[in-house]
């Protein structure tokens, strides 16, 4: 049983910055991928950014490459989502994710674990 904690959500304008930060709970993290999901009022969930086991390998969806970043640290057990030049269309609830048999970062299935996850509110 893996428990996930997220932090780092808040209000931001146009532009600024967040960093979200998801710590787990239990053993073997590194044996987890891990995901940030999004998802906004009134539409689909989105897989945002998955991370690789040991971190050598990132998925990004193509609305935030070069405005986001996904890294982990294993011996935190933490994931960390840095989120740049927000848009108020990245305003979402934002969830943290792992899931030990994900062989594919682009496959936006159901996760094992979730977290109860974070808002995030962009302002125009």
């Amino acid at each position: 049983q893996v428990q996930l904690i997220e932090s780092g959500g808040g209000l931001v304008q146009t532009g600024g910055s967040l960093r979200l930060s998801c710590t787990a709970s239990g053993r073997a993290f590194s044996l987890y991928v891990m995901g940030w999901f999004r998802q906004a009022p009134g539409k689909e969930r989105e897989l945002v950014a998955a991370i690789s086991r040991g971190g050598g390998d990132t998925y990004l969806t193509d609305s935030v490459k070069g405005r986001f970043t996904i890294s982990r640290e294993n011996a935190k057990k933490t994931v960390f989502l840095q989120m740049n030049s927000l848009r108020p269309e990245d305003t979402a609830v934002y969830y943290c994710n792992a899931d030990s048999t994900i062989a594919n970062l682009r496959a936006s299935r159901t996760y094992a674990y979730w977290g109860q996850g974070t808002q995030v509110t962009v302002s125009s």
